[in-house]
């Protein structure tokens, strides 16, 4: 096990982890973007147990910004030029050192981040060389419900899925997977 116990702060790239990296344009200022509604669940269960997910992207998406906002994301970084420099000003703004951060991204861009935090994980159908990289080598494609496996992954070595699931199925609590 690594050191899930000390994560903080999850920091996720998008395209190739959120969606499976294919973009549609429809015309010349809008795009589809197609997410994954259990990954959905993933950020809220996340975000239940005191965890913050964060988003780096190079790109810049409306459609992003929207899944965002109906996730309670608070932390999106669009149209960044270094994934590693946005990673240290959000530890940085957060009061987070790198080794509590676990990092998921999927192309060689993530590579910098991906080496410097406390966990890094990757789709199964990331670049080779990054799949190498990851600690996490995970199961799921991107956007085929890779950042969920992760966080589940995460809640369960932390040892906090087996009260979450308790808790949703008592129906004390509910999760909203939007």
């Amino acid at each position: 096990m690594e050191r899930a116990s000390e994560i903080r702060l999850i920091i996720s790239d998008v395209d190739g982890v959120w969606t499976d990296g294919r973009i549609i344009y429809v015309s010349e200022q809008s795009e589809i973007k197609e997410f994954n509604v259990r990954d959905g669940l993933g950020v809220k269960l996340a975000q239940k147990v005191g965890i913050p997910v964060a988003l780096i992207t190079s790109r810049h998406s409306a459609a992003l910004e929207r899944r965002a906002r109906e996730l309670g994301i608070k932390e999106l970084r669009q149209s960044a030029v270094s994934k590693l420099g946005e990673t240290e000003r959000l530890a940085q703004k957060l009061g987070v050192d790198l080794r509590q951060v676990l990092y998921i991204g999927d192309d060689l861009p993530d590579l910098a981040p991906m080496v410097r935090v406390g966990i890094s994980a990757a789709p199964a159908d990331a670049a080779p060389e990054v799949y190498a990289a990851a600690a996490w080598k995970l199961t799921q494609a991107g956007g085929r419900g890779a950042f969920r496996e992760m966080v589940e992954r995460l809640l369960r070595e932390r040892g906090d899925w087996e009260s979450l699931v308790q808790e949703l199925m008592s129906g004390k609590s509910e999760a909203q997977s939007t």
